[in-house]
């Protein structure tokens, strides 16, 4: 299988996709907020935002001065956009990897799934009884 167009390798990380992830539902974030939110430590969550700024995907702010200097992150267009085609990519891979047959909707697919499992499991109780 090939890799879908906009799956983006600097993104794929999982710190890093967090990262982008959570900014993406923002329009600024504050270092404490991310580091808190993804529960990583100040030097992880650092050498992550330093990879993403070296990429033009965001824009880091210092504000402030001595021990009220504060950290402001956000996603630039670039990193938005290299976000959402990665997003889109991921999508299609877990799409191509169903059964070849017409894609059920989210609920649909999701009662298949439960009876399935409901029918393996009878199954298995049933041989187990024996």
């Amino acid at each position: 299988m090939s890799t879908p167009s906009g799956f983006d390798e600097l993104i794929h990380p999982s710190t890093r996709l967090s990262v982008v992830a959570l900014l993406a539902a923002t329009e600024w974030a504050d270092f404490p907020f991310i580091r808190d939110s993804l529960s990583l430590s100040d030097s992880a969550l650092s050498k992550q935002l330093h990879t993403l700024e070296e990429a033009e995907y965001l824009e880091i702010r210092k504000e402030g001065g001595g021990r009220k200097r504060r950290t402001k992150v956000r996603l630039t267009d670039r990193g938005r956009t290299a976000f959402e085609g990665h997003v889109a990519a991921l999508r299609a891979i877990v799409e191509g990897a169903g059964p070849a047959a017409a894609p059920a909707s989210a609920p649909e697919a999701a009662a298949a799934t439960a009876s399935d499992t409901r029918q393996r499991q009878r199954q298995h109780h049933a041989k187990a009884g024996r």
